[in-house]
């Protein structure tokens, strides 16, 4: 056996990969290809004074949750 990986250029492709594990020719293998680390994907997305204000936001409304228990 062989073990390849492939990019999908068409969604077809994905069809006809799917008919030929139903014909028993090949096995689809789960996807474990790391995931993007999205803090290192939205980084610097944001000014920074917006940034800080929403994290203030989040500190009191959890401040709150907790009193409020």
């Amino acid at each position: 056996m062989q073990t390849i990986l492939i990019e999908l250029t068409n969604d077809k492709a994905l069809k006809l990969l799917q008919d030929m594990e139903d014909l028993n020719l090949i096995k689809l293998l789960p996807n474990n290809l790391p995931k993007e680390n999205l803090a290192d994907k939205y980084f610097g997305k944001l000014d920074s004074q917006v940034a800080e204000d929403a994290q203030e936001y989040v500190k009191k409304s959890r401040e709150e949750w907790d009193n409020n228990i």
